[in-house]
């Protein structure tokens, strides 16, 4: 059953979220809007739920209070297969890529389609490649397993199982970190091609400054147990509050704000 995709209205909106693990609350009334198309970063300090709020939104957390809405439909209220259809909808790369390490690239890539799709395999091993050259990884990463791949390829890989079922919606857990600088920003072009060629909405959590500065078109801050703000790096910059002016203007924030400038 394909559900209907509301398309006057933002891709992801949360609403009066709640997160808590016994007495610990993390979330208390959360409210976001990702609009589609845009790559939207997600940062805060460390306890602040970046992703729980992920995983709230893609159904593997239970949340206590609020309301998930993806493509306009509310997500507590769809029945199995809409559910089904929904998870179709978007790609998830978990920290370090999460590959099953005992299968190799391809048949990762491979997972989402059996788990959805009853298609043979022969086609699966031609849209496993594909997803791989997307990606930019070479055509014999397909045979290799995960402990054969740098870091980098593992997140490459881990990018290309994500986009599998040809989702709309890409969400993204630090993508870019453990990777090198020059690794790093090559991932960072590599999603805005990929948001540019596929249509793509990208929901980003990051704690890197060059990554916000240089692909990201709005950024929400997490803090007091909710999104505190969401803006453009020129809108975070101007806004006062002691968290976000010492990440933005510090002496990190200041260097990628400096490299984006020197690009530009």
């Amino acid at each position: 059953m394909a559900l209907e995709d509301d398309r006057r209205g933002p891709v992801i909106r949360v609403t009066g979220l709640r997160n808590s693990f016994g007495d610990q609350v993390i979330h208390e009334n959360l409210d976001l809007e990702v609009r589609r198309g845009e790559i939207i970063g997600i940062v805060g300090g460390s306890g602040t739920g970046k992703t729980v709020l992920m995983r709230s939104i893609i159904g593997l957390q239970r949340y206590t209070a609020g309301e998930v809405e993806i493509f306009g439909r509310r997500v507590s209220g769809l029945g199995e297969l809409e559910e089904l259809e929904l998870r179709r909808q978007f790609g998830v790369l978990f920290q370090n890529g999460a590959l099953f390490s005992t299968l190799t690239v391809a048949e990762n890539i491979e997972v989402p389609m059996r788990e959805f799709y009853h298609i043979e395999d022969a086609l699966m091993d031609e849209i496993a490649a594909y997803k791989i050259a997307m990606v930019g990884l070479p055509p014999d990463a397909g045979p290799k397993h995960p402990s054969e791949l740098s870091g980098g390829m593992k997140k490459r890989a881990g990018l290309a199982r994500a986009l599998a079922l040809d989702p709309r919606l890409l969400f993204l857990d630090e993508p870019t970190a453990g990777l090198d600088p020059i690794g790093a920003a090559a991932f960072d072009q590599l999603i805005l091609q990929l948001r540019q060629a596929l249509d793509l909405t990208v929901f980003l959590i990051t704690h890197d400054l060059d990554t916000l500065h240089t692909i990201c078109d709005r950024v929400a801050v997490l803090a007091d147990k909710r999104v505190l703000t969401v803006g453009t790096i020129d809108e975070l910059l101007a806004f006062d509050h002691p968290w976000v002016q010492e990440y933005f203007r510090g002496p990190r924030g200041r260097a990628a704000l400096a490299s984006t400038a020197a690009g530009g």
